[in-house]
């Protein structure tokens, strides 16, 4: 009779173990995995720049996006930042959008968010008031956060720096 309780207590300890043991335990990151996502998101930014596509630009911005430029902090709603871009983009003709350098890719230890570090000359044509075509090239440098949402990377914020280039 007493063996009943023992091999209850003994099923009950491993059962407790088991549990505290896959308490612990945490999904293995591919960090390999994810860098090559989020620069597939950062090349993507290129073609949504040259086919003027500022639906799928704003796209990746997370619904807590947060931008930091020109000395301002905003949290711009996603159709105004739709509405942004597409004036921009319908403004200009883009010659350049090149990174200068590989982007610095880096990300947390549980590979929950990652951030950017981007240098990128930008040229591009545009008329001016009296419809005369001109060229300006800027270089621009930022740092994008991207944060996982539902297991896919969405850009949490932009800190943006430029300087134009005579």
């Amino acid at each position: 009779m007493k063996a009943i309780p023992l091999i209850k207590q003994m099923l009950l300890f491993i059962l407790i173990g088991f549990t505290f043991s896959t308490c612990n335990q945490t999904e293995k990151v591919d960090f390999t995995l994810e860098k090559e996502q989020v620069l597939k998101l950062h090349h993507a930014q290129r073609d949504y720049h040259f086919n003027k596509d500022s639906i799928a630009f704003a796209n990746q911005f997370s619904d807590n996006f947060i931008s930091v430029n020109r000395g301002k902090i905003s949290t711009p709603q996603k159709n105004e930042t739709i509405s942004r871009y597409h004036g921009y983009f319908s403004s200009v003709e883009f010659l350049k959008w090149d990174d200068v350098s590989d982007p610095i890719i880096r990300f947390s230890n549980d590979g929950s968010m990652a951030y950017t570090i981007v240098d990128k000359i930008v040229s591009v044509t545009q008329k001016d008031k009296q419809g005369n075509l001109s060229q300006s090239k800027t270089h621009f440098s930022w740092t994008t956060i991207y944060k996982k949402h539902d297991n896919n990377w969405k850009i949490d914020c932009v800190t943006s720096t430029n300087k134009s280039i005579e």
